[in-house]
């Protein structure tokens, strides 16, 4: 055919309003929230808009997804953390704050002038203050016992609480009804008041049971002296974006003191910086640098407090530090003789401290790079670690089933634990109190810190806990190979939710497991590394209440109760 005879024929407007939505949905799936819970929202929305208001395929795909510039919610937290830890003074005084800027508003023009993203934080920051101050919640907060003065209006759940506490209020006339059903029975027990004279020798005597008042085998037909602690609610998580830039498995993650940016190490042997705020809305610039350098895997990685530093370790035997001002390898700590599994920087001192396959935890001077202890004992690799800033100031897991607290001024074992049947993977540790919490196939089990007390066991969760992280609402999380995600309230061990990550398209349904994690300073992000190569980031459902995700105390109860007849 002749070249000069072809003419190619402009799209109709209805060809046009067939290619406008494909558009849209391929930019949407090019870009990197793969498993954002609005995104059929969006998609639609983007075609409505696409076949009403464009005209050509270009314009559609351009105006289909244009994501924000940074997480702009999670920008205002970093910002109030930091008031309230550097500027406690100013962080008393927002509400007061917020009430000039009204009353200048007010009394002026106000002008119109381009805010930062930081002056707009600090204002919404003030102005929630003012609410709550005038709502009445932190009079409340601070109030102690006075805790119904100025609380109308608002919500209030009555939880179920101790039987002896309720029996004793009742006593005391500040119950009416005077009725209580007991757990384990049928029957509803009732109190007269104060003036009551029934025993328990007569309500058995009542029911017909014996009586053994010298014995120690006594019949029981309730479980009513099980204690049940009553767990703190908690808003369910889910998945918000989706990071694909790692070539392999994603095995380590470490947050930078600010909370600006975090760093993630894999299997392609490659350090990855991200910006915070930016990768949590999925931004192409997301990303800041890589840094090349290991040749195995990067199993951990440490910002320093003090130091524009990052510390990174992996199987090529190699712990490596870098300046983030040159981006270059400062220092090198030689002397593991095989793959290095775990890194943690001492909180106080300029010590770093590593454990690996060769079975013992080192203990490094950061500046000098010599070595100060070798701390030896264990049985098998190292694979966990924690440093705290006072006795015993490392704790190490290890995949000989054991635990063991160090003495970090003489250099050995204070305490082993052997409590887990099974490989200790992951430890995790609060800031708001002296224990810490490890992972293992059998169970998790939290201890005492000052000196190895067992606590209790959360038991529930099937698969080989890879991860395992705490924010400071008292939120846990422990990952498994299998994919598997567990969020449990840490203070008494109830399990909230139970969900399964999602592998993203194109991958195996083995490539399904969590290999670390770790919640950001502000506590309402948490940062999964995955095997199907992909960063995930979690946040609470902003949509959730008491109401509409209710605490099941039924099964609750009787978990503690079947937990309480079991023998340890």
């Amino acid at each position: 055919q002749d070249m000069s005879t072809m003419t190619t024929a402009a799209p109709t407007p209805s060809q046009q309003q067939q290619l406008a939505p494909l558009s849209a949905q391929t930019s949407l799936k090019r870009s990197r929230i793969l498993f954002d819970t609005s995104s059929s929202s969006s998609i639609n929305n983007t075609n409505a808009t696409a076949q009403t208001t464009t005209t050509t395929p270009l314009a559609a795909a351009t105006q289909a997804f244009v994501p924000p510039l940074f997480d702009s919610q999670l920008h205002q937290q970093t910002i109030k953390r930091k008031i309230r830890l550097q500027y406690p003074s100013e962080y008393s005084k927002l509400a007061f704050q917020a009430e000039e800027n009204e009353v200048d508003a007010e009394g002026g023009e106000k002008q119109q002038r381009k805010e930062t993203a930081t002056a707009r934080a600090v204002r919404e920051i003030r102005r929630e203050a003012l609410d709550r101050l005038r709502s009445g919640e932190d009079y409340v907060e601070a109030g102690g016992d006075n805790s119904d003065v100025g609380a109308e209006g608002r919500l209030v759940i009555h939880r179920e609480v101790d039987m002896k506490s309720s029996v004793m209020r009742n006593n005391q006339g500040d119950i009416g009804g005077g009725a209580l059903i007991v757990s384990g029975s049928n029957n509803t027990t009732a109190f007269s008041g104060p003036n009551s004279t029934t025993t328990t020798e007569q309500q058995q005597q009542q029911k017909g049971q014996p009586i053994r008042s010298g014995g120690i085998l006594v019949k029981r037909d309730d479980d009513s002296n099980t204690t049940i602690p009553t767990p703190k609610w908690h808003a369910p998580w889910k998945l918000s974006t989706v990071l694909s830039s790692h070539l392999g498995w994603v095995r380590s993650i470490a947050f930078d003191p600010h909370n600006t940016m975090f760093a993630t190490g894999g299997n392609d042997r490659v350090i990855k910086i991200f910006d915070l705020a930016k990768a949590c809305v999925a931004s192409p610039d997301a990303l800041k640098i890589t840094l090349t350098g290991h040749i195995s895997p990067v199993r951990g990685l440490a910002f320093s407090e003090r130091h524009p530093y990052l510390f990174s370790a992996g199987e090529d035997k190699l712990v490596k530090c870098w300046d983030l001002e040159t981006n270059q390898v400062i220092r090198h700590y030689h002397g593991h003789l095989s793959g290095v599994f775990a890194l943690k920087l001492h909180p106080t001192l300029d010590l770093l401290v590593t454990g690996g396959r060769d079975a013992v935890a080192r203990v490094w001077d950061m500046r000098t790079k010599h070595q100060v202890h070798c701390l030896t004992g264990h049985d098998n690799t190292v694979g966990a670690l924690l440093t705290k800033g006072t006795d015993p100031q490392i704790v190490t897991g290890s995949y000989d089933s054991t635990i063991k607290l160090w003495d970090l001024a003489a250099g050995k074992c204070m305490t082993t634990l052997t409590h887990h049947k099974k490989s200790v993977r992951a430890l995790a540790m609060p800031s708001y109190e002296n224990t810490f919490i490890s992972g293992a196939a059998d169970s998790l089990k939290k201890w005492v810190g000052s000196d190895g007390r067992f606590v209790k066991s959360f038991t529930g969760h099937k698969g080989v806990i890879n991860a395992m992280a705490v924010n400071d609402d008292g939120v846990l999380l422990s990952g498994a190979d299998d994919g598997s995600m567990n969020f449990w309230d840490y203070n008494t061990g109830h399990c909230f939710q139970q969900s399964m990550t999602v592998a993203q398209p194109g991958s195996l349904d083995a490539e399904n497991g969590i290999f670390a994690a770790e919640f950001d300073l502000t506590g309402t992000r948490l940062i999964t590394c995955e095997a199907d190569k992909t960063i995930k980031i979690w946040k609470e459902d902003e949509h959730a209440s008491e109401l509409t995700h209710p605490i099941d105390m039924k099964n609750w109860r009787k978990k503690c109760i079947a937990e309480a007849k079991k023998r340890y």
